[in-house]
């Protein structure tokens, strides 16, 4: 598609396609060290979510060694995998989180 400019010229203008960004799962993986209500808690804190929800999911980490609690932008993912890390390692625990695109 071209338009026409103020002095005459023809300037061709090119139609883009925005794309959205990549999304990121955080997933929660099982250790045998991690208390389950510890797990529950991390839940509630950094994934919003209520005691039920964060319990079940805690109970599929434990059977399926890991649960998506969620799924956000790479700098959202990215930040809550540290805060869960953070918090994690300041009470002791060996727990891991991590982000992958979906």
């Amino acid at each position: 598609m071209a338009t026409k400019h103020e002095n005459g010229t023809l300037i061709e203008r090119r139609e883009q396609k925005l794309k959205a960004p990549p999304m990121y799962q955080v997933l929660l993986l099982n250790d045998d060290y991690t208390p389950m209500e510890f797990v529950v808690a991390i839940i509630q804190e950094y994934f919003n979510k209520d005691r039920e929800t964060a319990t079940h999911l805690m109970l599929k980490v434990h059977r399926d060694g890991k649960a998506v609690c969620g799924v956000y932008s790479k700098d959202i993912a990215s930040t809550k995998v540290d805060l869960v890390l953070t918090h994690a390692r300041k009470a002791g625990h060996p727990l891991q989180c991590v982000m992958e695109e979906v």
